[in-house]
């Protein structure tokens, strides 16, 4: 469990294709400091598992995962090469504020940025939304995007033909975050909120039930 509050920007060391999956290591003097074999980080977003530790030339701790071809599928890992620049963030500690919201890292798909309007001291990012996901996201409800927990400042109605959805970017989230790098056309992975991903579910069996019953 995570908190979408990016911890330090990282930087991809090595890519190693094994099978139908990847092996990502990744450079990370500050999420590294305690991390041990096991432990989870969440990398863009996705929650990965620690299995090997080391050190980059220039002394910065480095950890080693494994990411599976279902998390290829559902993010933008897949297309990461040595030099790029991704969120680290280590799992949430039990007596840790919950800055942000509760974030798993299980990404429910990728989201493209439409437009970035710089304001006096903010930046508005507008992305487009897969129409899938569009009932699971609300005005002024929370969102991850690459690991970062944000608030969804404005969406498109019900009716529009692509749906769409606005975040605002204060400096530090920019400054904090690989966000601030984003161009039009870029893809970012994005995490539903997951009350909303429990409701819709619950929906989904509830209008099957009344179906069985009426059917009887």
């Amino acid at each position: 469990m995570f908190t979408g509050l990016i911890e330090e920007i990282g930087e991809i060391v090595a890519v190693t294709p094994v099978g139908d999956s990847l092996r990502l290591t990744v450079k990370g003097p500050k999420v590294t400091e305690d991390a041990g074999h096991g432990d989870s980080i969440q990398v863009s977003g996705v929650c990965l598992t620690v299995i090997e530790q080391g050190t980059a030339a220039d002394g910065s701790g480095t950890f080693t995962a494994d990411v599976m071809a279902q998390s290829i599928h559902m993010s933008t890992l897949g297309a990461l090469q040595p030099g790029d620049q991704v969120n680290l963030e280590r799992a949430a500690r039990v007596d840790s504020r919950l800055g942000g919201h509760i974030v798993q890292g299980h990404v429910d798909g990728t989201a493209e940025l439409l437009s970035a309007t710089p304001g006096d001291a903010w930046r508005v990012l507008r992305f487009a939304l897969p129409r899938e996901l569009a009932p699971l996201l609300v005005d002024k409800g929370s969102v991850t995007l690459s690991g970062v927990s944000l608030t969804i400042s404005h969406i498109s109605d019900e009716a529009a033909a692509e749906p769409w959805f606005e975040v605002s970017l204060i400096p530090e989230t920019l400054a904090a975050t690989t966000l601030g790098l984003l161009e039009p056309g870029d893809r970012v992975n994005l995490e539903t909120d997951i009350l909303a991903r429990h409701v819709a579910r619950m929906l989904r069996f509830g209008t099957a039930g009344a179906a069985d019953q009426t059917n009887d």
